[in-house]
This record gives C-alpha cells, sequence and structure tokens, in this order.
C-alpha cells in the first residue's frame, strides 16, 4: 500500500535531505585523486552522526557501512575500500539519513579529477534523465510516464538503462511499497497523487544493462565492464509540481 504523507511529515523528511545534501556539497571538495572511498564514508558517518542524525543504510539487511561507494563499471551498494581513487575515476555515492524517525535518500555521481570525454558526457546525460524523470512526476501522471522520460532519453543518447535496481518510496522506513522503475511505457502504472513520496534513481551505462553482483553479494556491476552513472533525488508530489527534497544547489 503507497503510504501518503501529510505536509508536517514531508518537512520533517526535508529536515532530514537537509544534513543529506549538506553532507553530499562538502563531498563536492573531498573528492579527489588520491582519497579512498573508506575515507568518504568515514567522514560521511561522522558528519550524519555530528548534525544529530544517523546513517539508515548502515546494519540494513547486514550492509556494514554508511554509504554505498560504486567505482567505475560499478553500478549501486559498492563497498567503500582503502584503494585510492585515480585520475579519472567516477565514484557514486548513495546516502540515506534518518533523522528523527524519517528517511531521506539520495546519490550521485562525482568526477574524479578531470574526466574522460565519454565518462563527462555519461554523467550529463545521466544528470539529465534523473530531471526529465522528476519533470514528469506531477499529479495525474503515471509511474509509467517517469520511467519513459528516463529511458527515452537515456536511449536516444546511446545508453542502456539499468532494469534490476529501481526507485521505491520512502518515509519511516527506507523502500516503501511504491516502485519506481527507469523504463517503461507512458500511462501505465500507479497514478501519482499528492502526498506521495519516493525517490528517482536513474542508473544508465555506456554498455549492456545487464549486470552481475559480486562475491560480497551486494555490488552490482556491469557485465561488459563499461562505465556506470546514478543520480538520485528524494522527491514528494506536490499539488504544484514535485517538490525535489533534496536537491543540492
Amino acid at each position: 500500500m503507497v503510504i501518503i504523507k501529510t505536509e508536517k511529515e514531508i518537512e520533517l523528511m526535508a529536515d532530514a535531505a537537509k544534513v543529506l545534501t549538506a553532507c553530499h556539497r562538502e563531498l563536492r571538495s573531498l573528492i579527489r585523486p588520491g582519497i579512498t572511498s573508506w575515507e568518504i564514508d568515514n567522514f560521511a558517518e561522522k558528519f550524519i552522526r555530528s548534525h544529530g542524525a544517523t546513517p539508515e543504510q548502515k546494519g540494513y539487511k547486514g550492509y556494514p557501512y554508511a554509504t554505498c561507494a560504486s567505482v567505475n563499471d560499478e553500478i549501486c551498494h559498492g563497498f567503500p575500500t582503502k584503494e585510492p581513487l585515480k585520475e579519472g575515476d567516477i565514484v557514486g555515492i548513495d546516502m540515506v539519513v534518518n533523522l528523527g524517525g524519517w528517511l531521506a535518500d539520495s546519490a550521485w555521481t562525482y568526477p574524479v579529477g578531470k574526466l574522460s570525454q565519454d565518462a563527462e558526457r555519461l554523467l550529463k546525460v545521466t544528470k539529465e534523465c534523473l530531471y526529465l524523470g522528476i519533470e514528469a512526476a506531477v499529479i495525474g501522471n503515471r509511474i509509467g510516464d517517469v520511467s519513459h522520460a528516463i529511458q527515452s532519453h537515456a536511449e536516444a543518447e546511446g545508453y542502456s538503462v539499468v532494469r534490476d535496481f529501481m526507485g521505491h518510496g520512502i518515509g519511516k522506513i527506507m523502500h516503501e511499497d511504491l516502485q519506481v522503475p527507469h523504463f517503461g511505457r507512458p500511462h501505465r502504472g500507479e497514478r501519482l497523487r499528492e502526498g506521495m513520496v519516493f525517490t528517482i534513481e536513474p542508473m544508465i551505462n555506456i554498455g549492456s544493462y545487464r549486470l552481475k553482483i559480486d562475491s560480497n553479494h551486494w555490488t552490482a556491476r556491469t557485465i561488459d565492464g563499461s562505465l556506470s552513472a546514478q543520480y538520485e533525488h528524494t522527491i514528494a508530489i506536490g499539488k504544484d509540481g514535485p517538490l525535489v527534497l533534496t536537491e543540492q544547489d
């Protein structure tokens, strides 16, 4: 059952989002060649806790870290490591913040130093996919309209859309019932109503959308070793359009 949020509940989620987005803003200057994703994870956990919140991912179904840190061909759920990031890498940092029992979720893919043209274009198009999906998230539309907006743009640019992971409802728990695929046909699926809160989080690959799971049983990576990028926002459906709770700017 899709849980509709009140204005007050959305405000509480927005408070959690403020902590999350402040952390993402700090990461912009922190991420550079030579830093490790282990150091990024430690920074994020300390930042979140110092603001009176907790990292919801840590301990979720046994997940051991405060963030997911997915590098290059890792699609999502990458484990932070002590291997230094290199010039030209891309790293996706995904965090869920719990503040007072209410959650916010956002992932952002960061360049490590100067990127190749291929990597730079992938990040640009993936971010465009996110915001095109958000534009379609209005009262009266359906989830399929969001999905189709993302897929049609990604594929028109020559990329593929990951099928195995999707956006989701969110509130007091990380994954509520609503599912938000990033591919599909328009005018299908759940109709959008005021008070729905969910994530849109397209994962876009340069090569095939097919994936494999690492031996840690968490990390998904492209089956052909191609680059993958992800951008994610938590949004609320408002009467005047979508409200991006996790907007960084």
